[in-house]
């Protein structure tokens, strides 16, 4: 009987291993966008005209990959999706009974995985659980536990609902594993009651976790990370990393490619992990200018791999690409609904504002927020920094659609109680990143970095021009001839009371700023983070730019003026150089 069964064993294995072919060369494709912020359709509804960075664009290309790979091609999206655009602004807020507009983008365009970006968070629960929920391919947040887990061992029932630690893909033999991450800096950034029942784990012990148990549990062929986490800059504490792909790629070995986001820079490089094994590295940047493109190719003989598996990365432009005029019919009523939605009258100004003269001094655009700040909060002091670089908003009617330009994020507005010395304090932070310090009349005023023109969010500065605070409600000096620490001086009161630095003020500011965004609060004014949350004294229910736009709207007809409430200083030096800083960044 024994003889029997090993006979046909034997039978069987023979047959098998005629059924299958001596070697075989897989060749698979894997396109990834990220940090879309609403680009879906080739129209910018702030602007009220074409754009060609687009999903629609994007999806031209996608299909031409699809017919050439098949179901070879693997499409993924990096996060940042909810927030940007009035179309998402409108999905979320004014038509949430509808599936959400982002949701039905990833769904029609076939998406394989998508990974949760801070943008996601920001909009709060009611949003992005709905999003997690209608979004059909797999939701990824290795890194996103619930409350209480954050420590546990790694396991899929720790994961907040709705999201997967990883991913599971075959093509043609070939096992995929992703693994999506987030940055853990959400807690830097966005008030606990918006992330309430998440806690967010460091990336380089999570993806030791989840690298580990991937390997023993589903032994696959390919591991990639998904990653909403930029390369190596940004908020670094004891805890964690905010941009953390670097670090994961060099101290945890296993993965093949790092898809990742949230930096709005390109990269396109290969990182020696610490066995000294390379892993290609890629981000597309923003806006869907570009997508990031792995091909790879690997070689089977007898059902065993037997090369060093074949990676190439490549950023694709999409600019060019025709629009898929599919995509646009399948959404047009949606299309036609925003842009009536962005189109409705708000009120009237009788003088235009521009962005771009925050960065030289006061500025209309500014100190209209700064005003409405301080009359919608009752507070005495109010920061805000500039939150576009290059938008105008003309004289005439304002439509809803320029709120977007004169607000752009869905931050909440806050109140915090803060002694004058922090004030100054804060105020000396930020100009420490916006401002240089001049030892000659030659210098530049601002500091810049022709580096970063093509990032999307120094465009030509040093740091981040969302951290560029300004006050209003107090008259102060910067000046540009002393060192870090020492150019602002508070002069009074803007209503002529006397400045103290021992009193306490109301100071308004944007919730991603009271939350310690920046660090301008922490670093800068000296507040520890775990005492900020003590320091609220009020807060709106609903974003910003509603209240902005109500009070507008009240109005009915506004004047915005300079508030002439500081200035840089000397001014025979800060003059001159002020405006050849502003011919580098703007031109002539």
């Amino acid at each position: 009987m024994m003889r029997v069964c090993f006979t046909i064993f034997a039978i069987a294995m023979m047959l098998n291993a005629q059924a299958q072919p001596a070697s075989k060369t897989v060749k698979i494709k894997v396109v990834e966008t990220s940090d879309v912020h609403g680009h879906f359709f080739p129209w910018d509804f702030m602007e009220g005209r074409p754009i060609k960075g687009s999903l629609t664009r994007a999806n031209s290309y996608i299909k031409r990959q699809r017919e050439k790979y098949g179901d070879h091609l693997l499409l993924i999206d990096n996060g940042d999706i909810l927030q940007g655009q009035p179309c998402v602004y409108w999905s979320n807020y004014v038509m949430p009974e509808d599936e959400n507009l982002a949701a039905s983008v990833i769904n029609y365009m076939g998406y394989d995985a998508e990974t949760v970006g801070n943008h996601d968070v920001e909009p709060g629960h009611k949003v992005y659980d709905k999003w997690i929920r209608e979004v059909r391919c797999p939701m990824l947040g290795a890194n996103i536990v619930k409350e209480g887990k954050k420590y546990s061992e790694a396991h899929p029932n720790s994961i907040y609902d709705g999201l997967k630690p990883y991913s599971v893909h075959y093509i043609d033999g070939v096992k995929i594993c992703i693994i999506g991450m987030l940055t853990p800096a959400i807690p830097n950034w966005l008030n606990k009651s918006i992330w309430k029942g998440m806690e967010f784990e460091e990336m380089t012990q999570c993806a030791k976790k989840w690298v580990k148990y991937i390997k023993d549990y589903e032994r696959p062929d390919l591991i990639f990370g998904l990653f909403h986490s930029g390369l190596n800059e940004g908020i670094k504490t004891k805890e964690y990393e905010e941009n953390g792909t670097e670090s994961v790629a060099r101290e945890v070995p296993g993965f093949d490619v790092i898809f990742f986001g949230h930096d709005h820079q390109v990269h396109n490089e290969w990182i020696t992990n610490k066995e000294g094994n390379k892993v290609l590295c890629i981000d597309p940047s923003c806006y869907v200018s570009n997508v990031a493109v792995a091909d790879i190719e690997l070689t089977y003989k007898n059902g065993h791999l037997i090369n060093n598996k074949d990676i190439k990365g490549e950023i694709v432009s999409v600019l060019d690409e025709e629009i898929d005029q599919q995509m646009i019919s399948h959404f047009q009523s949606k299309i036609d609904d925003v842009k009536e939605y962005v189109n409705r009258r708000i009120g009237r100004f009788e003088n235009p504002v521009y962005s771009r003269e925050g960065f030289f001094g006061n500025s209309a655009f500014t100190d209209l927020i700064h005003n409405l700040q301080m009359k919608i909060s009752g507070a005495e002091i109010s920061f805000n920094a500039p939150l576009s670089f290059n938008s105008v908003i003309s004289a005439g009617d304002v439509t809803q659609a320029d709120m977007f330009k004169l607000y752009r994020f869905e931050n909440l507005m806050f109140v915090l109680r803060m002694t004058g010395e922090e004030i100054r304090k804060h105020l000396e932070y930020s100009y420490d990143m916006w401002t240089n310090t001049m030892t000659s009349p030659e210098d530049h005023a601002l500091r810049l970095n022709e580096y970063t023109r093509g990032d999307q969010q120094r465009t030509g500065f040093q740091y981040y021009t969302f951290n560029f605070d300004s006050a209003c409600g107090i008259d102060y000096e910067v000046d540009l001839t002393k060192p870090d620490g020492q150019k602002v001086r508070i002069l009074r009161m803007s209503n002529g009371q006397p400045f103290d630095e021992h009193r306490w003020y109301k100071v308004v500011m944007n919730s991603y700023r009271a939350n310690g965004g920046g660090e301008l609060l922490t670093l800068g004014a000296g507040i520890p983070k775990d005492s900020l949350e003590s320091r609220v004294i009020w807060n709106t229910d609903m974003d910003q730019r509603h209240y902005l736009t109500e009070e507008i709207r009240r109005q009915g007809t506004v004047n915005p003026q300079p508030n002439s409430n500081w200035k840089f200083v000397p001014e025979e030096w800060a003059k001159p150089a002020l405006e050849r800083d502003r011919i580098l960044l703007f031109g002539k």
